[in-house]
């Protein structure tokens, strides 16, 4: 059964940091790109991070809004993909959800989603 599994989310202060986990299982994740995306209240779902199939070069992309606060990182042992988040605002709450696309080059989100996790930036 082929499953991807957010956890890492929760309630933080402004300027806090927070890691989520997007566990993989019944695929191989370095096959796939892997991708974060969040949906925030009243505003479409948009792509944070990407980190492309190996065969891609495990390429890692950001969106402007993160960039130099976000890292993604693949454990290929622990089949295992992580955003770490610094410097939170406000402006990251929603719930962050993870996707998987067979040899892609890029996130595109049709393969397959988690169901993800929420995060809460507040103080």
């Amino acid at each position: 059964q082929i499953r991807l599994a957010e956890s890492g989310g929760g309630l933080v202060q402004p300027g806090g940091s927070l890691r989520l986990s997007c566990v993989v299982s019944g695929i191989t994740a370095d096959l796939h790109a892997i991708g974060w995306f969040r949906q925030a209240p009243g505003k479409k779902r948009e792509e944070i991070a990407c980190i492309s199939a190996i065969r891609h070069g495990a390429t890692i992309t950001y969106t402007d809004s993160v960039k130099g606060r976000f890292s993604i990182s693949r454990d290929s042992a622990k089949n295992t993909v992580y955003l770490q988040m610094n410097s939170l605002s406000s402006e990251d709450t929603g719930v962050y959800l993870c996707s998987a696309d067979y040899s892609a080059s890029a996130c595109y989100g049709i393969d397959y989603w988690g169901e993800g996790v929420l995060v809460t930036v507040s103080s």
